[in-house]
């Protein structure tokens, strides 16, 4: 599976996600795997990865 991204707002989901087609062109980034998002400092998805999400959110709380 292939992973989508938003370097600016720091996020990273999957290709068939409504909230990553929306994104701006420039602001895209793709990775093969959730640990190369994860090293550069990406969250999940709130929408497509929201068990990794819930996950990531109680870690920092």
């Amino acid at each position: 599976m292939v992973f989508g991204g938003n370097f600016n707002l720091k996020i990273y989901g999957t290709l068939q996600c409504k909230s990553g087609k929306r994104m701006k062109p420039k602001n895209r980034v793709f990775f093969k795997t959730i640990e190369q998002a994860k090293e550069l400092g990406l969250r999940p998805c709130g929408h497509c990865l929201r068990t990794d999400y819930k996950i990531w959110k109680n870690g920092l709380i």
